[in-house]
């Protein structure tokens, strides 16, 4: 079954979402059956926790609140889309999957690693992606866009620049320890220039 799981990440401002609509177009050119989802969300129940996830509230929420729903959304996302698509042969298209919360609530938090694997060992049972793709920038750039977009932010966007800067060296310190997996994107450059960098790592996978 050539089934395979893709997953996109990267901090904000990074162009997830323009290059997540290439991605789809490309791999749908190529003859494949495609399930696009994302992360947190992707279900009913798990659109319900994104909304508790990224409202802004006064009282903020406990790391270890944001970190269970995370992964309550990502259960439930696991069972009823991504593994029954890939069971059925289909390629899965996920924006943002584990390693976000490796970056966000471990690297931006200060979340122990350790708590974070046992967390992914007991609900994903294994599951990773065959390919992740990290767009990586300067976190000044990322935030520039984010604020040129004239919309409101979420609850993770009005976090300062050191946060960001956190989550940002954890994707990296990923990247570097598991190479053949996460892919690192120059997500500065132009469209068309990281459309080339895209098509040159999918190709092979085809």
């Amino acid at each position: 079954m050539n089934s395979k799981f893709i997953s996109i990440e990267g901090i904000e401002g990074a162009g997830k979402s323009t290059q997540l609509a290439f991605i789809q177009r490309y791999l749908a050119d190529n003859g494949k059956q495609l399930t696009v989802t994302r992360e947190p969300g992707g279900t009913e129940l798990g659109e319900q926790i994104r909304s508790l996830l990224l409202t802004p509230t006064e009282t903020g929420m406990a790391v270890d609140t944001e970190l269970l729903l995370m992964f309550s959304a990502r259960a439930e996302h696991v069972s009823q889309i991504i593994q029954p698509a890939l069971n059925r042969g289909e390629w899965v298209l996920s924006d943002r999957f584990t390693d976000a919360t490796f970056a966000y609530q471990g690297g931006g938090r200060g979340i122990d690693q350790q708590r974070i694997t046992e967390l992914a060992q007991w609900t994903l049972n294994g599951l990773k992606p065959d390919l992740t793709l990290l767009f990586d920038l300067p976190v000044e750039l990322g935030q520039q866009r984010v604020l040129s977009r004239n919309q409101g932010i979420d609850r993770f966007e009005q976090e300062k620049v050191d946060f960001f800067q956190k989550v940002r060296n954890c994707y990296l310190e990923r990247a570097q320890q598991e190479p053949e997996r996460i892919k690192v994107i120059d997500a500065s450059q132009s469209i068309a220039d990281i459309e080339l960098q895209l098509t040159s790592i999918l190709q092979p996978l085809l």
